[in-house]
């Protein structure tokens, strides 16, 4: 079942989602249009008088890709997956900064250095990590002009670092709950990539192991456990890590390194949660909760639910039972808005092409969703993805495969650039 349809009365102002079946009697009985296609949101007619039904929008933020649920009561209405650029966004300024460090030594060869005379701000984030702030916020304020959304639920922090540092921190009820466990294993397998420490192994069930032997004085400490299956655990037994490795030196040096390397990505991404969720109180006017990533997982497998984005965001803070009525979130990946450079250069810097000023040919802009209809020639067939434009009217349209050379009077808009692309 897809996602349920966002409705807006005639004023535009949001109403309760709606189940596919009942948009669809909307739409023959002519009752409703369509205003936007993604995601799907439809527009009535008639005036109408509706109870809203508080609605929680509930986030998992992640470094890669972010989860966002709507859940009304115990029901699950929508799930989406927003896939962020913040690989790229590195990419292309590691790029700039080469480009400018050639050219500013071709022509001010003896111009003194200047890295030292700028000043960050207070809260500055590296633009990657503050890319995945804005996308998120931005979403979230898309789904609250298309919802009536009383609350926001975020899950804050990954891993409580500071409690896994030090587990006496907090008190015997948090230690010895129902939460017991949870955080330490979800970060060991992150820090050890799911797989066993000593042999590599992966897709096979990971027992949490001591380096230092607990027999022989060994701390509970995150920095002194490990990931390991159950042959290597019972192999290595109460031995000391150089013992156990001691024909393996390579082995050796990688798990006692690895076991002092703190979880870079948990770090980035927990300062990108703080940053996010200042930012939601500040600007949304709603209540913000949150939750952490150990209690989130607990739910998910008390649930039996599957490892997904959305259905992690649907089970952050406190869930006593959730009742599924989606099963194919909408996808979305930031593609950007383009650039403004009109010379384009090769990967030594050199001019390759050049691009033309106009955005818009026959009015269509590249980044458009359209829907091409071809009747003739070798390309016949109904073909709907993002258009990339060219002056000569013949465009390249990106579906499941590229298709080249489609002609602009065969395609139609069907919705509008906004630097995202979509699927279900």
């Amino acid at each position: 079942m897809s996602n349920f349809v966002f409705v807006l009365d005639t004023q535009k102002r949001p109403l309760n989602p709606i189940h596919p079946g009942m948009a669809r009697k909307l739409l023959t009985n002519r009752k409703a249009a369509v205003l936007k296609r993604y995601p799907f949101t439809l527009i009535l007619k008639v005036e109408v008088t509706a109870i809203h039904k508080p609605i929680t929008l509930k986030i998992d933020p992640g470094s890669k890709t972010t989860g966002f649920a709507l859940v009304q009561g115990e029901k699950v209405i929508f799930g989406a997956e927003l896939t962020h650029r913040g690989q790229a966004i590195k990419a292309n300024l590691e790029s700039r900064r080469s480009l400018r460090r050639v050219r500013r030594n071709r022509h001010t060869r003896y111009r003194p250095a200047r890295f030292l005379n700028r000043t960050r701000p207070k809260g500055w984030l590296a633009p990657s990590l503050q890319h995945r702030v804005e996308t998120t916020l931005t979403w979230v304020t898309r789904l609250m002009k298309l919802a009536p959304i009383a609350s926001i639920v975020q899950e804050l922090v990954r891993f409580d670092l500071q409690q896994l540092g030090n587990p006496e921190i907090s008190g015997f009820e948090y230690q010895q709950g129902v939460l017991c466990g949870y955080e330490v294993r979800e970060y060991l397998l992150n820090k050890w990539d799911r797989k066993c420490a000593y042999c590599g192994v992966i897709n096979t069930p990971l027992q949490v192991e001591h380096i230092h032997p607990k027999a022989k004085g060994g701390s509970n400490r995150i920095s002194n456990l490990c990931l390991a299956c159950e042959k290597c655990n019972i192999k290595k037994g109460t031995q000391n890590i150089e013992q156990f490795l001691s024909k393996k030196p390579e082995a050796l040096k990688r798990v006692l390194s690895q076991a002092k390397r703190p979880l870079k990505d948990a770090t980035a991404v927990n300062s990108t949660r703080w940053a996010l969720f200042n930012r939601l109180r500040m600007t949304t006017g709603l209540p913000v909760s949150t939750g952490s990533g150990g209690l989130t997982k607990f739910n998910r497998t008390r649930l039996n639910l599957a490892k997904t984005h959305w259905l992690d965001a649907a089970c952050v803070g406190k869930v006593e039972s959730l009742e599924i009525l989606t099963s194919k979130p909408l996808l979305i990946k930031a593609t950007g808005h383009g650039t403004r450079q009109i010379c384009r250069t090769d990967k030594f810097g050199f001019p390759c092409r050049y691009v033309p000023r106009l955005k818009f040919v026959k009015g269509f802009q590249t980044g458009d969703i359209v829907k091409a209809i071809v009747t003739s020639g070798k390309k016949v067939g109904k073909y709907v993805g993002r258009v990339a434009v060219r002056t000569s009217g013949s465009f390249n349209i990106s579906a499941s495969e590229l298709v080249s050379g489609v002609s602009h009077k065969y395609c139609s808009i069907i919705h509008r650039k906004d630097g995202y692309s979509y699927a279900a």
